[in-house]
């Protein structure tokens, strides 16, 4: 498969999440793909947004947006981008930790990484305190059995 890409740049709102997502899973429909396995990146690409909308941007000061970026790679695997501009994550372990959250107040907190770490092969952080986060997800894709007839 020649290699593909999507990249898109979203306000950081609630409103936007599920469109984004819409948006990503729908290119990703184009390949051969299981929807398992489908599901697990929309999974998983929910809570990279998610994470951006909540705990990003606290500082009206910091640029406003999230870019998103999704690659079919040759090697049959999918890797994501999300990138904000915002305060950043000043403890990286301690944010990956499971049920650790900096917004105790919000209901199912705390979660966010520990979802997307089970839904993907590999989920990379890197973070700068008041510059932002990327965070890379990737999944290797499933070849389908081909009927030769």
């Amino acid at each position: 498969m020649e290699e593909n890409y999507i990249k898109i740049e979203i306000k950081p709102i609630i409103e936007n999440i599920s469109p984004a997502r819409l948006c990503i899973t729908s290119f990703l429909g184009n390949m051969d793909i299981h929807l398992d396995e489908l599901m697990d990146i929309k999974t998983a690409l929910s809570e990279a947004i998610t994470n951006a909308v909540d705990h990003a941007y606290d500082n009206p000061q910091l640029l406003d947006k999230i870019d998103i970026e999704t690659r079919i790679l040759r090697d049959d695997k999918v890797k994501i981008t999300i990138k904000d501009y915002g305060k950043g994550i000043e403890d990286i372990s301690l944010a990956m930790t499971p049920a650790y959250t900096s917004k105790p107040e919000n209901e199912h907190a705390g979660m966010g990484f520990t979802i997307m770490e089970s839904f993907m092969d590999e989920v990379i952080v890197d973070s700068v305190v008041n510059k932002g986060t990327t965070i890379v997800l990737t999944k290797n894709i499933r070849k389908r059995k081909t009927n030769k007839s």
